[in-house]
């Protein structure tokens, strides 16, 4: 089973002569849930991975089977990771998984409470950005759920999604330019906006009323400007 998203009844678990396996894309115990490769991205981790297991009663909880792990690099998002590479490793591992329990030689391995983790859906509400954030954080926020929620701001009152993005470090104190939030500067190809320690370079963005484009297209259709507060 992949992609579940409701227990599946126990009599149906135990109907197969082998027995159910489980896939789900995190480095259980950890980010047991239903949006675990959102929040690794999210909250900086630098590794995530992907587990067979067997499915329990308790949510993600069942003895492990086969495991494998794939970095998250500085600039992955929520797209390369899954698609690239946990989308993948998860036909290849269920098939791996599968293999082993049909010829008897696969391992069942209790997962350590101890290093449990829960975390829920990672929906609009939590992809609001908070430009009194640090850069870091709001940074790894766009990535973790570029493409979907997508995360989010506004402008006028109404909703900016931003998607692509690349993040710039203030290096010195004098290289701060604007305040929080403020849009410091529109180019041909991207939009800057200030953040605690550095700037948000925003390549895609998407207005609540219309579709995904580049930053630049994106500027010119709402008339954004340097100087432009937004989140207010």
């Amino acid at each position: 089973m992949a992609f579940v998203l409701q227990f599946a009844p126990d009599s149906l678990v135990k109907l197969p002569r082998k027995g159910t396996i489980q896939y789900h894309p995190s480095l259980l115990p950890k980010y047991r849930g239903p949006s675990s490769i959102n929040w690794p991205i999210i909250k900086g981790d630098t590794k995530t991975g992907l587990t067979i297991f067997r499915p329990t009663e308790g949510l993600d909880e069942g003895p492990v089977i086969l495991q494998k792990e794939t970095p998250i690099g500085p600039d992955d998002t929520l797209g390369s990771v899954y698609f690239d590479r946990l989308f993948p490793m998860g036909v290849q591992g269920m098939l791996e998984a599968a293999d082993l329990v049909i010829s008897g030689k696969h391992k069942e391995t209790v997962q350590d409470e101890r290093q449990a983790s829960y975390e829920g859906w990672c929906r609009a509400a939590e992809a609001k950005i908070n430009w009194a954030s640090h850069v870091d954080f709001i940074y790894d926020l766009i990535r973790g759920t570029n493409p979907a929620p997508g995360a989010w701001t506004t402008l006028n009152g109404k909703k900016v999604q931003i998607f692509d993005a690349r993040k710039h470090l203030f290096r010195t104190f004098g290289a701060v330019k604007g305040k929080v939030g403020e849009v410091s500067e529109v180019t041909g190809t991207s939009v800057f906006i200030t953040a605690q320690g550095g700037r948000i370079e925003v390549l895609k963005a998407k207005a609540e009323d219309g579709k995904k484009s580049s930053a630049a297209e994106f500027a010119s259709s709402v008339g954004l400007a340097a100087g432009t507060l937004l989140g207010t």
